[in-house]
């Protein structure tokens, strides 16, 4: 089963605060207004599992960049949401780079499905608004949007805000099994984790002359760096928080990269690479191994492996076997779930019940990790985890604008 049918199939930690002001979790009120913020193909898949976790939702209002998008998404919403669950007439439907602002005004819970480089903005907008949010990984496609998330999500908890993650392993049934037995010590002491994310090409929506630069990046962001990270920050960010899982989500020390352009030559791809290896280097000496590439015509692969003093633990998410061998053999024989589902059950549940459902820096740690890889293997040169935190470098715009902008050129390590 290949990632994007996998995906078409469509650990939260619960902290409850006695303190927190009702009207965060709108009580009293049995409808939820949902809004979405992104209206692509995970956008609308997470609509509908909003809809599908609660009752008492209602699609309210919509917004993307590009108004042809949401309407695509607002049919299928229509075709799928069940009678009367979705409701967006068109004065709450919005395009450009500030619609966001009148859905998350409209709305109690927010999505957010956007482009990458969006979210910092689009996430501080909706806490300083007081509103519930569902936010897809990658959170940054750099560091001060890392430094600005990781403030945003400190602020939703002294709020009281629900703040939910798109880390979707995190919420699959198998995988947090599996974790809690390495976690716990089955395995010994883990000295190792070895990931592997090995996919084909994704989309590209051509060219078209009338469109601008601005235009013609937004229409195909998935291959510019400042749009959507890379690949390694925008997909393998998956197996990058699986590493980080298996030691706890103790941070690594730092990083060293390879990658480059194989396939994905011409000028449309952009500037991004279409294969990375990262190693990062713990304390004591404990490695986390990823092996990434989007290469048609390849093997398809996402395997984890991780070795500890007392045994191996092996793990097939696509195929659903998870099993550690070793002194303390163990095998996950529970149930199956849609952890797309899961995620937003959850997140509503705990709307419902008043708790504060706050995943902020659990999904800044695992974003940083994966842009800490990129950084290495741009440049060429080991980098530190506070290295990566702390970079000045701004990939994203100052102001976003229907204006020329030229693709910067593919990096070339040693040199960018």
């Amino acid at each position: 089963m290949n990632r994007r049918n996998f995906l078409r199939g469509t650990a939260a930690t619960l902290v409850t605060a006695p303190s927190i002001a009702r009207s965060a979790f709108v009580a009293g009120n049995d409808t939820l207004k949902i809004g979405l913020i992104g209206c692509g193909g995970r956008g609308t898949g997470a609509a509908l599992q909003a809809l599908a976790a609660d009752e008492g939702t209602v699609i309210w209002s919509m917004a993307d960049v590009f108004m042809d998008r949401l309407d695509s998404s607002l049919k299928g919403l229509e075709e799928n949401g069940g009678e009367g669950r979705v409701n967006v007439p068109p004065e709450r439907r919005f395009d450009g780079f500030d619609g966001f602002k009148k859905v998350v005004d409209e709305c109690d819970v927010v999505l957010l499905a956007t482009t990458p480089a969006f979210r910092p903005q689009h996430l501080r907008y909706a806490i300083e608004k007081n509103r519930h949010v569902f936010c897809e990984k990658p959170v940054a496609v750099d560091g001060p949007g890392l430094r600005s998330v990781l403030e945003t999500a400190r602020m939703a908890q002294e709020k009281g805000l629900c703040l939910a993650h798109g880390f979707c392993w995190r919420a699959h049934y198998g995988k947090r099994a599996i974790y809690e037995e390495i976690n716990s010590g089955r395995l010994g002491d883990v000295q190792l984790a070895y990931a592997t994310y090995l996919a084909g090409g994704v989309w590209h929506r051509g060219n078209k002359e009338e469109w601008s630069d601005m235009e013609r990046h937004l229409r195909n962001w998935y291959y510019h760096t400042y749009l959507s990270g890379d690949h390694l920050v925008e997909q393998a960010v998956h197996s990058v928080d699986k590493i980080l899982w298996a030691f706890g989500d103790k941070t690594p020390l730092n990083a060293v990269a390879v990658g480059g352009r194989q396939q994905r030559t011409a000028k449309k791809y952009g500037d991004i690479w279409d294969h990375f290896s990262v190693v990062y280097e713990f304390a004591d000496g404990a490695q986390g191994h990823l092996l990434t590439r989007q290469w048609d015509g390849t093997a398809m692969e996402n395997l984890d492996r991780i070795l500890g003093t007392q045994g191996v633990a092996n793990l097939d998410g696509w195929a659903g076997k998870f099993e550690i061998a070793g002194s303390k053999p163990w095998k996950y024989e529970g149930s199956g779930n849609n952890m797309y589902q899961t995620e937003h059950d959850e997140l509503f549940a705990a709307i419902r019940a008043g708790n504060a459902h706050n995943q902020g820096e659990a999904m800044v740690r695992s974003t940083q990790a994966a842009i800490l890889g990129r950084m290495s293997a741009y440049t060429g040169k080991r980098v530190t985890w506070d290295d990566c935190l702390n970079s000045e470098e701004q990939l994203t715009p100052a102001t976003w604008e229907w204006a020329e902008r030229p693709a910067p050129k593919p990096p070339v390590p040693g040199k960018s």
